[in-house]
């Protein structure tokens, strides 16, 4: 006679089994584009609660600071009195939150405000109460959004932002904030915070970019009109003079001056650093080969680098010269991207550009070997990071010759 507690049993491993059974049929029926979906979805989800967080910190620093500015408004000697507010209110906050509101850190809120403080015309003390209250993340994506809907001229490059211009919501980590603080022009301030933003640059990718001076290196590209839409706008990407800057910093390759190293080599160090490279190119940029080979009665020719951009829907060809431009550098690429605009672009893409990366160019010989309208461009490359202060003189100069020397 049999037990009636081992039949159940029996049952219920039969009836785990077939549940076993059951889940891994349905596993096995999950598409990789289903499955990606829903984890695209928790990671974007889990993405947008941390930006969330991490703007209600922005704001309340901002907040913060505001008060610390009015606080320091009421002593009689204002620099003396500041210094006296912001050592007590540090160690009390301290005391009871924590790490977070030191002294140094409470000065960077105070200067976060100071700098910022025409961008927002309210007190936002209102908008954080609301943001607490709200555990969606509906309402924490509401915090940038319930800005003052009077226009105010932004804070960041006063000099060249009309008052058309709405003010501009933080959308960045307070980190990024921080380090946006030593930034001394409010121009290339408020040009490192829009990229920043509109190409989801992490801290570092920033640090990288201001080191290597990518604002002086647009600038100097650009007329003074192209200068204020820096500034007000980011980089735009309508042609390919939006995209091109001089030099190319490549210090991420290893490489430096005193080695001798190949052509080969400094192909091979680009495609390792592909990644690097393509943030340095700019926005659009997709890598498509190497090497590309082009036969014409009998004999190969080889184009270094192939890249597509998307934003201008063309391709574009990059040759790699250790020294000095030449004009046979430049016929070569003209014949490159006759060759592409002929046999490979389609009807509906933009024309081929050409780009020759050299150590040294000449602009005489580029003026005279290409006719005019040719999509060539000829741009200078260097294994280390540029002196700013080279940059930034440059920069001045151009601004007098271009003003007249006003």
């Amino acid at each position: 006679m049999s037990d009636p507690a081992t039949n159940e049993n029996l049952r219920e491993g039969r009836g785990e089994r077939r549940s076993a059974r059951q889940h891994q049929g349905a596993a096995m029926k999950l598409t990789k584009t289903f499955f990606e979906d829903i984890r695209g979805l928790i990671h974007s989800a889990r993405a947008t609660v941390a930006r969330g967080v991490d703007l209600v910190q922005v704001y309340t620093n901002f907040e913060i600071g505001r008060r610390i500015v009015q606080e320091e408004m009421k002593g009689k000697v204002r620099a003396a009195y500041g210094e006296e507010v912001i050592r007590e209110l540090a160690g009390r906050l301290t005391d009871e939150f924590g790490r977070g509101y030191s002294f140094t850190n409470l000065k960077s809120m105070r200067q976060f405000f100071v700098q910022n403080q025409d961008r927002i015309g309210q007190s936002m003390t209102g908008q954080l109460v609301r943001s607490r209250k709200s555990q969606s993340m509906t309402g924490q994506s509401k915090i940038a959004q319930s800005l003052p809907a009077k226009s105010a001229s932004s804070p960041i490059g006063q000099s060249t932002t009309d008052e058309s211009t709405p003010p501009r919501p933080f959308c960045l980590s307070w980190t990024h904030y921080v380090f946006l603080l030593g930034v001394k022009n409010p121009d290339e301030r408020s040009f490192y915070e829009i990229e920043s933003a509109n190409e989801s640059w992490t801290v570092r990718e920033l640090k990288r970019q201001f080191d290597s001076s990518l604002y002086e290196r647009l600038a100097l590209s650009r007329d003074k009109a192209g200068i204020r839409k820096l500034a007000q706008k980011g980089q735009l990407v309508a042609s390919i003079s939006d995209v091109l800057k001089e030099p190319l910093v490549l210090e991420f390759l290893g490489l430096h001056e005193s080695h001798r190293y190949s052509e080969s080599d400094l192909e091979t160090a680009l495609i390792d650093h592909l990644e690097h490279f393509l943030l340095e190119l700019g926005k659009g940029f997709l890598f498509e080969s190497r090497q590309r080979r082009f036969t014409f009665a009998g004999e190969h020719f080889f184009v270094d680098l192939v890249f597509y951009n998307r934003l201008l829907r063309c391709y574009v060809l990059i040759d790699l010269k250790l020294g000095r431009l030449t004009h046979q550098n430049l016929g070569q690429m003209l014949m490159y991207v006759n060759t592409f605009d002929r046999e490979i672009k389609r009807p509906e893409e933009t024309p081929t550009i050409g780009i020759v990366l050299c150590r040294q160019k000449n602009k005489a010989i580029v003026e005279i070997t290409l006719p005019k309208g040719a999509n060539i461009h000829a741009r200078e490359y260097q294994l280390y990071l540029p002196s700013k202060e080279e940059l930034q003189r440059k920069l001045i100069e151009w601004g007098n010759e271009a003003g007249g020397g006003k």
